[in-house]
């Protein structure tokens, strides 16, 4: 979508804004009145800011479940939460529509936050460098080039120790906007980084020796985490999750996986497995999920997974991969 049909379209939709808040009756198309009105992104958003707000803050996450977050735009309906929003939180880079969209449903007196301003990011890896030219970065850094403008790596939420300066951030913003439950909102925070570090340390003790550092992904998505615990990501496709590579990118990656004796490539739960399917057949390997938290599927709820539920289960997948 270029950014002129954006543009135009976002327009369209602000001029829609009134019939949507008179003709929707979804639950979702308003807000109560009755707390804080928070508008979230999407899953990690939406998560990270319920653990700080507790009861005090009513929050909406915009993008629903099982829907893939890189490419979304928000209709009239999501156009009024943002509107009305006291505090609106987003991560960042992988939310391409948000700048246009804050502009064309403006409020004053709204909170805005990025959460990972403030967070170093990684950089991406042109696309023309294939996974065959170079081993990967030993600190996990080196990525495909990111579809937006922005080519830096959004995936900051799948670092524990990273999402904890993000919870940070959104309890700094509850407590501007809602001042009156300032102790509360901090002391949310404090339980939930809690939960956070512990998350860190299982990570740093479960991926301290293994067998093999690299693992391969469909999806460029675990930069940070392979950073912080010293592992080499190797992604088949970039930033992106529906980007195809290249026939000279597949075969890098078979060449490279065979080196390794890769025995397990990761796909993702909101895209369609098929490549990772297509590398692992030919250097016969299985497949397993990995999960970038974008969304939670209707397994995942089924479960009653979470945040820190399905990062758990990224470790053990991990762990096993490595070890094999």
């Amino acid at each position: 979508m270029n950014a002129w049909f954006k543009t135009t379209a976002i327009l369209a939709i602000s001029s829609s804004l009134l019939l949507a808040a008179c003709g929707n009756s979804d639950s979702q198309a308003s807000f109560s009145g009755k707390k804080l009105k928070v508008a979230a992104s999407f899953y990690p958003m939406v998560e990270f800011t319920k653990q700080v707000a507790g009861e005090h803050a009513e929050v909406i996450g915009l993008i629903p479940s099982g829907v893939e977050p890189h490419d979304w735009e928000p209709s009239a309906k999501e156009m009024k939460l943002i509107k009305e929003a006291d505090v609106f939180v987003y991560n960042g880079i992988v939310e391409g529509w948000v700048e246009a969209s804050l502009k064309s449903a403006a409020n004053d007196k709204r909170i805005v936050v990025e959460a990972s301003k403030g967070i170093d990011l990684l950089e991406g890896l042109p696309e023309e460098e294939e996974a065959d030219q170079k081993a990967p970065a030993k600190d996990g850094a080196k990525q495909e080039e990111h579809h937006h403008d922005d080519d830096h790596d959004p995936h900051v939420w799948l670092n524990p120790v990273l999402a904890q300066k993000e919870v940070a951030s959104i309890q700094a913003a509850l407590e501007k906007a809602d001042p009156a439950h300032k102790d509360d909102y901090k002391k949310n925070a404090d339980a939930y980084i809690a939960k956070l570090k512990d998350l860190d340390q299982a990570f740093k003790t479960d991926l301290k020796n293994p067998k093999r550092k690299e693992f391969v992904t469909q999806h460029a998505a675990f930069a940070y985490l392979a950073k912080e615990y010293g592992l080499i990501q190797v992604p088949i496709a970039g930033l992106s999750p529906e980007q195809e590579p290249s026939p000279d990118k597949m075969v890098g990656i078979v060449k490279f996986a065979k080196e390794k004796q890769v025995k397990t490539i990761f796909f993702e739960t909101l895209v369609d497995p098929k490549v990772a399917a297509t590398v692992a057949k030919e250097i016969g390997a299985k497949t397993d999920v990995l999960n970038p938290l974008e969304g939670l599927t209707d397994e995942d709820k089924k479960n009653k997974l979470d945040y820190i539920g399905v990062m758990k289960n990224n470790l053990a997948a991990l762990k096993k991969a490595l070890n094999e």
